[in-house]
């Protein structure tokens, strides 16, 4: 794997609302008027402007994405997509990864330079975090490689388990850079 691509993934532990980046990700729910967790937060910090926005767009399907104006957050954009509720079906990580890659794809048609993903999915959609971890890293890891020049993705995890998670899986591609899916989870599964 080219080391760009390592580089260009960063992780941190902080409010997603609270970053300044050209896009952050909302985990939305299919309506895309507001919910609980990552997305009542965004559309709380946004404010009013977003929630009339998101009526225009006529919802969302699960994988797919969307993008609005950031009103009063930091962020320029935001970016919706609608992750699935976890069954532990090969279909569930199907459906993640296409959250992932169609927000990339929006933030490439936009011209963005920085993206923030939080966890989609692993709150009250319960996927498992290690898992969801995964797809994430390895989805990202392969569209950077294949289109992403130039841009920086950010995954933003609120607590401080999630993030050394992620900061696992982001060393074990910087480490051996051969097979980003084994190494991130050969690692993942030797911590266990």
């Amino acid at each position: 794997m080219d080391r760009s691509v390592v580089t260009s993934m960063k992780v941190i532990q902080a409010d997603i609302t609270k970053i300044e980046v050209d896009a952050i990700v909302n985990a939305a729910n299919s309506s895309l008027l507001g919910g609980g967790g990552v997305d009542g937060a965004i559309h709380r910090a946004a404010g009013p402007g977003l929630l009339e926005e998101c009526r225009t767009l006529g919802g969302c399907r699960i994988g797919e994405a969307k993008i609005t104006k950031g009103y009063n957050l930091p962020a320029l954009h935001v970016i919706h997509t609608v992750g699935p509720v976890y069954s532990g079906s090969p279909r569930d990580a199907e459906l993640l990864a296409a959250c992932y890659r169609n927000s990339l794809v929006l933030a490439k048609q936009y011209s963005l330079e920085s993206i923030a993903f939080p966890a989609i999915s692993c709150g009250v959609y319960g996927y498992p975090m290690k898992e969801a971890c995964e797809i994430a890293v390895d989805t990202t890891a392969a569209f950077l490689k294949d289109q992403g020049q130039g841009l920086t993705v950010w995954f933003v995890l609120f607590s401080l388990p999630d993030l050394l998670l992620y900061q696992s899986c982001l060393e074990s591609i910087s480490e051996n850079a051969t097979s980003t899916k084994k190494n991130c989870v050969d690692k993942l599964s030797r911590d266990d």
